[in-house]
Parts: C-alpha cells; structure tokens; sequence
C-alpha cells in the first residue's frame, strides 16, 4: 500500500472504524536511519490503534527504526517481508527475504530487542520456485523462534522473476488451505490472512476456519463504506454505524487544519474517492473532487458541494399523479 495508506487515509480510515488495526505505508529503514526522514512516522494520536511497516534487511538499522517508531507512539511495528516491488528487492528487502529465513529471525530479534511493543511480520508462503509447503512452515517456525508471535500471510507466491508488482496481487493463485494448515500446526501463533479478500462476508469465513485475523487492503481503499463502515458492527459486534455522509462531515475539521498548514485539498480527497461507489451520484462525487480539489483555494466548500450531488441523486423522484 505505499503511495496510498499515507496519514490523511489513515485518518479518514479511522472514522469509519474505531476497531479494526490500521497500517501504514511501508518505510524504509534506511531512509529513517541514514536518511532523516522521520517525517515519514508523523501521524495524528487518532489513528490509534495504528501500526507501522518497516522494510529493511539490516538488523542493527532496523533496530534502529524499530526504537524511533516506538518513540512516535505506535501501537505495532510490522516487518514487511511480502512487497515483491522491484525497488524493494533492489534494497534487499520485502519478499525477496522469503529466501533468507535467518536473516528475518535475526532482524526480528534486535527489532524485539529495541523495541517495548510488539514486533509482527507481514510475509507471503514463498517466492519464485520455492515450495510453500516447506517454505512456509520452516519460515514461521524459525523466525517464532526468535520472538514473533503474530503474522499476517498474503497467500501467494511472489514472483520475483516474470511478474510485475501489480500482477504479484492477481496471478499467482491464492492457498488460504495452506494457510489454515498453518494455523492447525501453529495454534499458539496469531496467525491473519491477507490476499484476494474483498468483503466483510469473506473475512468472517475465514474467522470461521480458526484464523485469528484478517487483513484487508485494495478493497478497504477502493470501496471503504463496504468495508470500514461495516466492520465494527459485523465483525466486533458494536452497535454503532456512521454512514458515508456522516464521514464527509467529519472530515471538514481536519480539512480545515490542513489547509492552514499550507497543505492541498487534493492530498486528502484522493483517499475519499471511493467513498460512496455502488451509490446513485458517485460518479459525479469523483468527477467533482478530481476536477476541482487540485485547484488553489479548492477547500472544505468543495466537498459540500460535491456531497450535494450524491444526496440530489439519492433523493426519490416525485410520481406524476
């Protein structure tokens, strides 16, 4: 999710779910230990509960992170080892440390080290010609036993070789089976599931089958009302459920402080495309944000007017007597 799950998304994100874990981008560690760019941890106190995702391969450096995003108040710090991007592999990390199942245990264990919360994993069951009925059982054991107790399995392949980032999500085929045997052999880990999952009726099967968690990416983003709005009801059992509508208002405050800061309305409302998709109106919702939020002095006044063309297009139409 780099380039999408910045801090305006998160923010946003949390309205609609007071429950669910958030994550971050990944970071690198490399840019926040040689290249100061601990701006990149900044986010606001309610996104909480939020964790954020680390890359690296270097133990001592993302030790190193790991101590200044505790600092910053993370409720997690997640070690990616499942981006397939090829800027990831240039820099030795993501999935290509599927490889490389010593190295991780040792990175967790300095990370465990420096660290007074949790450290988790993000992996996938293997890469390449590896085979993740071996691969993956010996991955978790091995890095378990250096400390990690939670893990969040995107059940495909990376291809490494052949594929593009985009077609590492779709192409090779998802194994939630293996997955769930994961889970039967390691019943004291808490294991989630990632991959191809899309609404809130296919994260509760999967709970069903023994999974401790579900991570959702791509559809939470795309389509949030489906996902987000839904999820403390459905899946945490909490009675209380804001609509889309109430989310926009929700908003304008935090859109306000922005713009005094000298920021653009733009870098919110690209996270608030989806907001109403499958509603009467939403087409017009994303032509009116993504003509006119770019523009200087676009603010709060343009979402309203943007929102009223989803209530015109929700509203009944009179019948001719």
């Amino acid at each position: 999710m780099m380039d999408w799950t910045d801090r305006h998304c998160r923010f946003l994100h949390r309205l609609m779910t007071r429950q669910a874990l958030l994550y971050t981008e990944m970071v690198t560690a490399p840019a926040l230990v040689r290249g100061g760019a601990r701006h990149l941890l900044r986010f606001d106190p309610a996104e909480h509960p939020v964790a954020v995702q680390l890359g690296g391969s270097d133990p001592a450096e993302l030790a190193e992170a790991t101590a200044m995003a505790a600092q910053e108040g993370y409720d997690e710090v997640n070690l990616n080892i499942g981006c397939p991007s090829d800027r990831v592999q240039s820099g030795c990390f993501g999935a290509v440390l599927m490889e490389s199942p010593d190295l991780v245990a040792a990175c967790a264990r300095e990370m465990i080290a420096a660290s007074p919360v949790e450290v988790t994993v993000k992996c996938r069951i293997g890469v390449d010609d590896q085979d993740p009925e071996i691969v993956l059982p010996d991955f978790l054991e091995r890095v378990s036993d250096a400390g990690v107790t939670r893990f969040a399995i995107h059940a495909r392949k990376a291809w490494l070789q052949g594929l593009s980032p985009k077609q590492n999500r779709d192409v090779p085929p998802l194994e939630y089976d293996l997955v769930y045997r994961m889970k039967d052999r390691f019943p004291d880990l808490h294991l989630s599931i990632n991959g191809g999952i899309t609404t809130l009726a296919e994260a509760q099967a999967h709970l069903a089958r023994g999974m401790d968690g579900v991570m959702i990416g791509r559809a939470a983003y795309h389509d949030p009302a489906s996902v987000l709005l839904a999820a403390d009801q459905v899946i945490f059992g909490s009675p209380d459920r804001l609509s889309a509508d109430d989310i926009v208002h929700a908003m304008l405050p935090y859109i306000r402080s922005h713009l005094a800061e000298g920021g653009r309305l733009q870098e919110i409302t690209r996270h608030m495309m989806g907001l109403f998709n499958g509603r009467p109106g939403a087409r017009q919702w994303r032509r009116t944000l993504s003509e006119g939020a770019h523009l200087r002095g676009a603010g709060p006044d343009l979402v309203l007017h943007a929102l009223g063309t989803v209530t015109r297009a929700s509203e009944p139409v009179a019948s001719p007597l």
